[in-house]
């Protein structure tokens, strides 16, 4: 999994570790044969983290990556961490805080739900991320915040409200995110998700993908509410504001004016999230804002100096979430790094795991398919092999209309992470196509209209794409930024030199070195808001075909296909299911037909 942690305001004090003992000591052995990953040599951390008088490790937009990054092609080791090995990480470092006689906080700022089979994977009957969030329960959690993930369907938010929220004593934070549901009485109330807490904030940007029976506040309107003031009436040491919202080019701005027009030198620690990248900023001398990448791929530290009126200074450390990287922090080693809970939690999860049947097989991928490492379209680019070659594949499997032409159109930001050569299982297929989006058609389209969508689609302006964005897609986000990193490093070069391995290599705007171990920027290719299938062949440029897409764009597909012709006004009554098959199976059904 990523897991993103970041360290904010101040650092551990010490703790005790727990020692494991020898194998056969007291009459039974112990399995290590987990410590396998990372199963290929990993640079360690060239310098210790810097403690402060607060600090903060940070996760966010974990995705459900609970049990690492299981795959040898680079940088995926760097990932190989599992939640377990987070759990005893963050045992150690609580207890070194306590010898240090600091505070150390940890912090989430969303999105828990679709990524992996933990999450995904579920079987009939069973909620997204129900059974994973356990896990997640474990770990002493100071504040958390919702993400968008936890409300793309209402069944989830309610798991969030009812089973995982309570869990925190009011530290599960949603300040502008409600539910409705019956009250005891049988009455409809609208409430909270979470709660809303005094000097901490849960704020979501500006989200409009969510379900029925949710709400999301603007963000400027929850700074004018009446309890939002009352929450920053009273000074505390600093204020901890945690949303699932990026750090730059959005809403924090409205929230911190709100606060800093109350107390205009109050520490204001802002941790963000949702765009998938390790960034921070800071908004005035006497605040610092963070945001830690995603699916357990960062972890970072950041510290403060309370009671003075002068710029704070802090440290953030954006840390490879591996077992290197923890036992070197930790000061610890293989023998005595795991924490019982932590053993517990790893053996949890590969339990689910194999609950969920994850390690199911469809067939062996021949090669690396990327996102964006690979161009597109190509031979190894997922989203070519994605509606090229897969979508076509298993769509036709039972359909009466397999033998009519068509163009298949899906958003590329369906496709979620890469596929690794190698046995291609469920959780790979769950964890590169998460989404179970339903496939729809128009039918009767002449090929010459349907032919001319995508590139209309590719081609929208402003408002389409922030339509997507408001939805809740982050990879052009994630994409500018792995793309600046790539030239802005000198990529090629730097990875022709082969002396590092392939990782991140962040530029932010806060001093010094954010990164805790020096890699070679990954190669990058840019990518279409919207892929499409290969256009079939057909006798004139009228011939009427399919044109399939899916439910997720079906708004923003018909605005196109009615600005390219003006023959026809089409509308959702236009609108038919094309397949029972969803998008999160359609890798698998092609690897059963093309990979055995």
């Amino acid at each position: 999994m990523l897991l993103t942690a970041s360290l904010v305001l101040g650092f551990l004090g010490s703790f005790s570790a727990v020692s494991g003992c020898p194998d056969h000591e007291d009459g039974h052995v112990h399995d290590h044969s987990r410590r396998a990953i990372p199963s290929v040599p990993l640079a360690p951390p060239t310098r210790p983290l810097v403690w402060g008088d607060v600090n903060i490790i940070h996760t966010t937009d974990s995705h459900g990556w609970l049990l690492g990054h299981q795959k040898t092609s680079f940088p995926e080791p760097n990932y190989s961490g599992d939640f377990g090995d987070f759990a005893s990480f963050v045992a150690h470092m609580k207890e070194i805080a306590i010898e240090r006689d600091v505070d150390l906080l940890l912090v989430d700022s969303g999105d828990l739900h679709d990524g992996t089979g933990l999450t995904d994977g579920f079987p009939a009957g069973g909620i997204d991320a129900h059974d994973a969030n356990q896990f997640i329960k474990k770990l002493p959690y100071d504040i958390m915040a919702i993400g968008n993930h936890e409300l793309y369907i209402y069944a989830n938010t309610l798991d969030m409200h009812q089973n995982f929220a309570p869990a925190f004593n009011g530290r599960y934070l949603s300040s502008n995110v409600n539910i409705t549901l019956l009250n005891e009485k049988g009455e409809v109330v609208n409430v909270p998700v979470g709660g809303k807490k005094v000097t901490s904030l849960g704020v979501l940007y500006d989200f409009t993908g969510n379900d029925h029976n949710t709400t999301v506040q603007k963000v400027e309107n929850m700074v004018k509410e009446a309890w939002f003031a009352d929450a920053i009436k009273e000074e505390p040491d600093f204020f901890l504001l945690v949303g699932h919202m990026p750090v730059a080019r959005d809403d924090w701005p409205l929230v911190f004016n709100a606060v800093r027009a109350v107390h205009p030198l109050t520490p204001i620690l802002i941790l963000g999230g949702h765009t998938h990248i390790r960034d921070c900023l800071q908004l005035d001398g006497r605040s610092m804002s963070l945001e830690s990448g995603r699916y357990m791929e960062t972890v970072g530290a950041n510290i403060d100096k309370k009671g003075s009126k002068s710029n704070i200074t802090f440290s953030r450390r954006y840390l490879d979430p591996n077992r290197v990287t923890y036992e070197f922090h930790a000061q610890r080693n293989s023998f005595n790094f795991d924490t019982q809970e932590g053993k517990v939690i790893t053996q949890g999860l590969n339990n689910l795991a194999k609950n969920f049947d994850l390690s199911f097989q469809f067939g062996t991928a021949p090669h690396d398919f990327t996102i964006d490492q690979a161009p597109y379209p190509s031979n190894d680019s997922l989203l070519s092999l994605f509606i090229e070659n897969a979508v076509p594949v298993a769509l036709a499997i039972n359909n009466t209309r397999a033998s009519i032409p068509n163009i298949m159109i899906t958003n590329s930001g369906s496709q979620r992470f890469d596929i690794y050569a190698g046995p291609f299982t469920k959780n790979d297929q769950l964890t590169a196509s998460p989404f179970a989006d339903s496939f729809l058609f128009i039918p009767n389209v002449p090929f010459n209209v349907a032919n001319d969508v995508l590139p209309a689609l590719n081609n929208a302006g402003a408002n389409e794409r922030r339509a997507i964005w408001k939805k809740g897609n982050s990879t052009n986000m994630d994409g500018k930024w792995l793309e600046e990193m790539d030239k802005r490093n000198d990529g090629i070069a730097r990875r022709a030199a082969a002396n590092l391995t392939l990782g991140y290599v962040t530029t932010d705007s806060c001093p010094g070195v954010g990164d805790d171990v020096l890699h070679a920027p990954l190669p990058f290719f840019s990518t279409p808001d919207f892929i499409g299938s290969i256009p079939p062949t057909v006798p004139a440029t009228d011939t009427p075909i399919d044109l399939v897409f899916v439910d997720f764009i079906s708004s923003q597909l018909l605005q196109i296909l009615n600005s390219v012709q003006s023959t026809k006004v089409f509308t959702n009554a236009d609108v038919q299911s094309y397949s029972p098959i969803l998008a999160n199976e359609a890798l698998g059904l092609f690897a059963q037909s093309a990979w055995n």
